[in-house]
Order: C-alpha cells, then structure tokens, then sequence
C-alpha cells in the first residue's frame, strides 16, 4: 500500500506560513526547510507583537511561533492569535522539550514541534486533516 506523505495530503489548505522567533539563524534555517518542502514562507516577526501585526497584514494560513520570545511569550501571542477573524492554524516550537510545555500545551490545544525536528513534513503532520 502505497501512503502520500503528509505535506501531499493538503491541497485544500493554504501552505503559507509566518515565522516568528527571535533568533535570524532559526528564522532562515526554518524558512529554508519549509520552502523546500512547498510551504510559502510569506513573512517572519522577532517578537509577539509584531508577530500578531504582521499575521493581521499577511493572513498566513498556518503561524511557527516560538515559545520563548523578547516581549510576550508564545502562548500569550497565540491566544491573541486565535482571537483575530480566519485565525491561522498556530504550530508553536521550542528548543525546550515537549515535555516541559504538555500541560500549556494540554490545557491550550496548540500543536508544537521541536526546533530539533522541525520539517516541512513534520509541519504538514502538525496540520489539521
């Protein structure tokens, strides 16, 4: 039996992503990684606020946003996020372990992938079906 990876099993959705960590080197690496994959990286913030301004102007369909971030951290920005109207779909990422977030990540809903394993596939997975 042959299965379609994750990223090919998403023609119905948008593949446009805004990047938001403070980090250049992530931001470029990240970008890189998911353009290769067919995401289209149309924008990238360095801290929360301007993470939301910037997802109110581009209206990206998906938003990488880091956990730890210079002003608000990334659960306050994906709340504010989530608020705004056709919120993007929030794919938050840390160098911290899943493990040291699970019970925001529990309490919140938010899907989350390692800076570690970060991948156009692993994006894909982390995408509603």
């Amino acid at each position: 039996m042959h299965v379609l990876p994750a990223s090919a099993r998403l023609p119905s959705m948008r593949r446009t992503v805004l990047i938001v960590d403070d980090h250049a080197a992530f931001r470029s690496a990240a970008r890189a990684l998911l353009e290769s994959a067919g995401f289209e990286v149309v924008g990238d913030a360095v801290d929360g606020l301007s993470a939301v301004a910037t997802a109110k102007d581009l209206s990206p369909a998906i938003v990488l946003l880091d956990v730890q971030l210079p002003d608000i951290d990334g659960f306050a920005v994906a709340e504010r996020l989530s608020e705004i109207e056709s919120p993007p779909v929030i794919v938050l990422t840390s160098s911290r372990s899943e493990a040291s977030l699970r019970w925001r990540l529990e309490r919140s809903g938010w899907r989350f992938i390692s800076k570690s394993t970060l991948s156009g596939e692993a994006l894909a997975a982390a995408l509603p079906a």
